[in-house]
């Protein structure tokens, strides 16, 4: 198994498949999500904006991140997970993939997943938990499909196994 590295793309992956967001209006785990926009009147807010900007990706990458690690289909993946930099590589490339200030700084999906054997039923799984995660923190269709639509491509370099 892979050291604080493991992890990391597969959760990001599943994240990004979905759409992972955090709304304007996004409640939940007692965390009030709210827009703030430092924008220019007229201009169209960015996803990064709607989604609640790092603060709200941050609320749901906690949720999201716990939920995985008691999933038993799918938590064995991440038994050599280093915590901590799995959920600020999460916070990273969500903020950045969204148009928000962040750089990713973590390794690409093909490399950090190699050797993993994933299976789509694995990726649906970690999918589905964060559905559940989004549905919490009540993430409009509209911003989920739109942060898919940006990182969705991934799920090509995530499974590699049938």
């Amino acid at each position: 198994m892979r050291t604080s590295h493991y992890g990391v793309g597969f959760a990001v992956a599943g994240m990004l498949m979905l759409g992972v967001g955090c709304s304007s209006d996004m409640s939940g785990s007692g965390t009030t999500m709210k827009q703030e926009s430092g924008m220019k009147p007229g201009a169209a807010p960015s996803l990064y904006d709607r989604l609640g900007k790092k603060e709200a990706i941050t609320a749901v990458v906690d949720d999201f991140v716990g939920r995985v690690a008691n999933d038993g289909r799918i938590n064995g993946k991440f038994a050599n997970a280093n915590i901590p930099h799995l959920k600020a590589m999460l916070v990273e490339q969500i903020c950045a993939a969204s148009g928000g200030p962040c750089t990713y700084t973590g390794r690409d999906m093909k490399a950090t997943h190699a050797g993993m054997a994933i299976t789509n039923e694995q990726f649906d799984a970690l999918v589905g938990d964060l559905v559940t995660t989004l549905n919490k923190f009540n993430v409009p269709e509209r911003e989920k499909k739109e942060l898919l639509g940006a990182l969705g491509p991934m799920r090509k370099d995530i499974v590699t196994a049938m």
